[in-house]
C-alpha cells in the first residue's frame, strides 16, 4: 500500500521567526483556554503576543490557518498514527478494518478539539476542504476503499465517511441532540460497513449465470471423451 506523508510540519526558519511564531500561538492558545474560541481575533492576538498584527497576518495568513497553528502537534500526532502507527490504525490489517478505526480515531480528534476545529473550518466557509489535513484524510480513505472495492467511486465515498465528521455537525449531534460518542462511532460503523461490504451481483445476473452453468453442463452430456 502506498504510504503518505505527515502534513503540517513547519518549515526551517530563522531564530526571530520562531520567536514570533511561538509568541503568537502561546497568546492565541491561551485566549482560546481562557476567553473560549470566538474570542480569537487577529487583532487579539497580536496585542496579546506583543506583536503587529500585520506579522500575525503575514506568519499566518487568515484566523483560520492560525487556528490550524494551535492544533498543530495534536494534528501530526494523529496523522503520524494512522500512516505508521501500529495497526489497526496504521498499516498492518485489513483495509476495512484501517476505515472503521480511522473514523473511530477521527471521532476522538474531534471530540477532543471540535470548538476549535469548528472555527477553522468554518472561516472562510470552505477552509475544511482547501487544508492539507482534509486532503490528508481524503487520500487515506480513498486508497483504503480502492483496495476494498476496485468497482466504486473512491473518491466521492471518501466524502461521503469523512462528511459525518465535520465539526459543526459533530458538536450539533453532541451538544444540541445529545449523541454520545459511541453512538456517533456506532453510526460510522453501519455507514463504513455500507460502503466497504463487497458488491452483490444483482439477482437478474446471478440467475443468469446460473443458466449458463446448466446449459454447459447440459451441453457436455454424450460428448465423447
Amino acid at each position: 500500500m502506498r504510504e503518505l506523508p505527515v502534513v503540517g510540519r513547519p518549515p526551517a526558519e530563522r531564530a526571530d521567526a520562531t520567536h514570533n511564531r511561538r509568541r503568537i500561538l502561546r497568546a492565541a492558545a491561551e485566549l482560546i483556554a481562557t476567553r473560549g474560541p470566538e474570542a480569537v481575533s487577529m487583532d487579539e492576538v497580536a496585542r496579546a503576543a506583543g506583536v503587529g498584527v500585520g506579522t500575525v497576518y503575514r506568519r499566518f495568513g487568515d484566523r483560520a490557518r492560525l487556528v490550524y497553528a494551535v492544533i498543530d502537534d495534536r494534528e501530526r500526532d494523529f496523522q503520524a498514527a494512522f500512516i505508521q502507527g501500529p495497526a489497526p490504525l496504521g498499516p498492518g490489517a485489513a483495509p476495512a478494518e484501517r476505515v472503521r478505526a480511522f473514523l473511530h480515531a477521527l471521532a476522538d480528534r474531534t471530540e477532543a478539539q471540535a470548538d476549535l476545529l469548528l472555527m477553522a473550518e468554518s472561516d472562510p466557509p470552505e477552509a475544511r476542504f482547501r487544508e492539507g489535513s482534509y486532503l490528508l484524510y481524503h487520500r487515506h480513505l480513498e486508497i483504503l476503499l480502492q483496495e476494498i472495492r476496485p468497482d466504486a467511486d473512491a473518491s466521492y465515498l471518501a466524502d461521503a465517511l469523512l462528511a459525518p465528521l465535520a465539526a459543526n455537525l459533530f458538536l450539533h449531534q453532541r451538544r444540541t441532540r445529545g449523541m454520545p460518542l459511541d453512538r456517533i462511532k456506532a453510526g460510522l460503523d453501519a455507514l463504513a460497513g455500507d460502503l466497504t461490504a463487497p458488491r452483490k451481483r444483482p439477482v437478474s445476473e446471478t440467475r443468469r449465470q446460473q443458466g449458463e452453468r446448466v446449459v454447459d453442463q447440459g451441453g457436455a452430456v454424450g460428448r465423447p471423451v
